[in-house]
């Protein structure tokens, strides 16, 4: 037990019971109370520029990304160095099957990962870690991956949304020198959020913290559910509720825990379709006693601090699928070449290369994105919420796209396992474990119906700033006049300011030769973007954050528009660094952004003219039984006893603690 954790060992009276039982929700959240939570969680200053803010707001500042910020050459040097000391280890340590074959990484695996600073990539240095920067932990994920994905998401969990990376933000200095040696060099962490009833709305968070009446613990009860590495993590982040009282803030309360402490129970280790391997658990906190000293950051700041923290967090999602996308493109390539089908490799028949060209463009665009993020979050001059965001939202759903043409140009040996063509003599190649393990990216660490609305919502905050008061219900006549006179002198300067740009310019951004039409096209979308949405909020107002269609495709043509950008000014280092490359980078470049332009064309014709109205209707309908008659004739296996969600009694945990216990390195 750690200096900042021992006060809490003096036992306490019984503390008072919370507002509400553990196990069920606060009684009455409304779905205002719900938006009121998530918008209190919201980091509400713009301190520093954002490229994809001024993006949705019709300003295309390319003088934020261009020229390519650099990493400095001692940051290349010393991770390049670990890279090729990591990339030894997979080639010749890791058994990727064998994590397939048993469903778990094995102890003398999760031993040299620790012995290899695995677990403080990002961790300081004078913290015991390798201070690395987060591009080239990107990069070591990308390495990881090729091992086993499990691997990824082992050491991504641990310092993306686990107790490092809150620590380095919002920890006090002793809570750094108490919990970051251990997690730099041994200790697995894991981040406790989800709840059986609770995702994306935290509104709803049952899991308690009560206060001791001394004032020196928290008493914490409650049930988590798909806690990444929660069923071997040594130390913890769980978010709980402190009841607000006289005096005391409360709300939901990010908390330092040691999984072995009294009361914590690793109830299930849950199993999935995909990432074989993963170590992701149901787990009980009964009567978690833990000392007010492991608060991170104050009461009341738990989901600011998780917002926070995934800013830089959620770039781990796309790496690994940008490791995915680079894979399929090297088997395509591969496979395409020596299939022959009617006299040619299946490669120059156009139905075959459209895939290809796709795959290969869109992987050079989705790491153009995820290195620009990456580098941006490194200098720490930029405001990357978005960007990461749209970097995430992009890359997760590209990559599965990507996946899917690759198997189906393997065709049946794509639908093949791995182990199954070995059988037979052929090369091994895992799409169907590829596929299996990609899809939940589009899950993970917000789902992507959720990242369109967190990225809407950042994207009209400029609106809402000025304007919001005018369609606020709540907002008294002096408020909404103040709003009206606000919103007037915004509008007056930054309307006519969407009508004219450098896009219609024929020589601008000639510097970027070929690609230089692009940017005009970026440019200009940019600007009917921000009308577009403009036209949007006038015509709906208060009822657009119900318009959750077209929200999604404003930020689908946002993030392509990031997309493009990114991969223009990829092109262009690349140009100058190396000819022969860079010209071939402009080639990919070049066809990304013509497949991108017909994207974003069909998503703004389809803001406009759509079914939405009509499929709500009609969704509304099946909801209520309608047309159930239609699913008569089907036998269905599942049983309907069981509930949908399953609700936990409270208590002590009646079930043997199925922690596992990964041997020190």
């Amino acid at each position: 037990m750690t200096a900042v954790a021992d006060r809490a060992a003096a036992p306490q009276p019984d503390p008072p019971r919370p507002e509400h039982s553990f196990g069920s929700p606060p009684a009455g959240v409304s779905e205002k109370d719900a938006r009121d939570v998530a918008e209190a969680a919201r980091e509400t200053e713009w301190t520093k520029p954002s490229f994809a803010k001024e993006l949705f707001l019709g300003r295309f500042r390319l003088d934020l990304i261009h020229p390519h910020p650099r990493p400095e050459p001692e940051t290349v040097a010393k991770g390049e160095a670990y890279l090729k000391t990591l990339a030894t280890f997979v080639e010749t340590e890791v058994d990727g099957e064998r994590i397939e074959r048993e469903d778990r990484i094995p102890d003398e695996t999760m031993r040299r990962l620790k012995e290899l600073g695995a677990l403080g990539i990002k961790i300081p240095e004078e913290y015991g870690g390798l201070g690395l920067s987060q591009v080239y932990f990107n990069r070591a994920l990308i390495v990881l991956g090729a091992g086993h994905p499990s691997l990824t998401a082992l050491i991504s969990a641990h310092q993306s949304i686990g107790v490092p990376q809150p620590l380095k933000l919002f920890g006090t200095e002793e809570q750094k020198k108490a919990y970051l040696p251990r997690l730099a060099t041994d200790a697995i962490s894991a981040f406790l959020l989800t709840e059986p009833d609770v995702g994306s709305d935290p509104a709803r968070l049952a899991t308690t913290a009560v206060p001791t009446a001394d004032g020196s613990a928290y008493i914490l009860n409650g049930v988590k559910l798909w806690a990444t590495n929660g069923s071997v993590a040594d130390i913890v982040v769980v978010m709980a509720r402190v009841p607000k009282s006289d005096g005391r803030r409360g709300g939901i309360t990010a908390f330092i825990v040691e999984s072995d402490w009294p009361g914590i129970t690793v109830e299930r280790r849950n199993s999935f379709m995909g990432l074989r391997g993963l170590e992701n658990s149901l787990t009980r906190l009964h009567d978690v006693r833990v000392p007010v000293e492991n608060v991170i950051g104050g009461e009341g700041l738990g989901l600011k601090i998780a917002l926070t923290t995934l800013n830089t967090g959620r770039l781990s999602l796309p790496a690994v699928c940008v490791g995915a996308v680079k894979w399929c493109v090297r088997m395509a390539r591969g496979w395409s070449n020596s299939r022959i089908q009617w006299g040619r490799p299946i490669g120059q028949h156009e139905a075959i290369a459209k895939k290809i060209a796709f795959m290969a463009a869109t992987s050079y665009a989705l790491e153009a994105v995820l290195d620009l993020s990456s580098q941006l979050a490194d200098d720490g001059s930029a405001d990357i919420r978005i960007e990461a965001a749209l970097a995430k939202l992009y890359a997760s759903e590209m990559a599965w796209l990507i996946t899917d043409d690759l198997l189906q140009i393997r065709g049946g040996r794509g639908f093949e396992t791995a182990a199954s063509l070995r059988a037979r003599g052929e090369r091994p190649v895992p799409v169907e474990q590829l596929l299996r393990d990609l899809r939940i990216n589009r899950i993970f660490e917000g789902s992507t119906e959720i990242m369109h609305l967190f990225v809407a919502r950042e994207a009209v905050d400029a609106h809402l700033s000025v304007a919001g008061d005018i369609i606020d219900p709540q907002a008294d006549l002096k408020r909404k006049a103040r709003a009206a006179g606000r919103a007037g002198a915004f509008y007056a300067r930054w309307l006519p300011r969407l009508t004219v740009g450098r896009g219609q310019l024929a020589g601008s951004y000639s510097e970027f030769g070929a690609l230089a039409k692009h940017l005009r096209y970026v440019e200009r979308a940019s600007r009917k973007l921000a009308r577009s949405t403009f036209y949007a909020m006038a015509r709906w107002q208060g009822g657009m954050e119900r318009k959750q269609a077209f929200l999604a495709r404003i930020v689908d043509i946002g993030a392509e528009l990031f997309a493009m950008a990114a991969s223009c000014v990829r092109a262009q280092m690349e140009l100058a660094d190396n000819r022969e490359r860079g010209e071939t980078a402009y080639e990919l470049a070049d066809i990304f952004c013509r497949q991108a332009r017909q994207r974003v064309d069909r998503l703004f014709h389809d803001l406009w003219h759509n079914t939405d109205p009509a499929d709500y209707r009609m969704a509304r309908r099946v909801l209520d039984g309608r047309y159930a008659w239609q699913e008569e004739g089907i036998v269905d296996p599942v049983d309907e006893d069981l509930p949908w969600i399953s609700e936990p009694e409270a208590g002590p945990s009646t079930s043997p603690d199925l922690r596992r216990h990964v041997p020190p390195a």
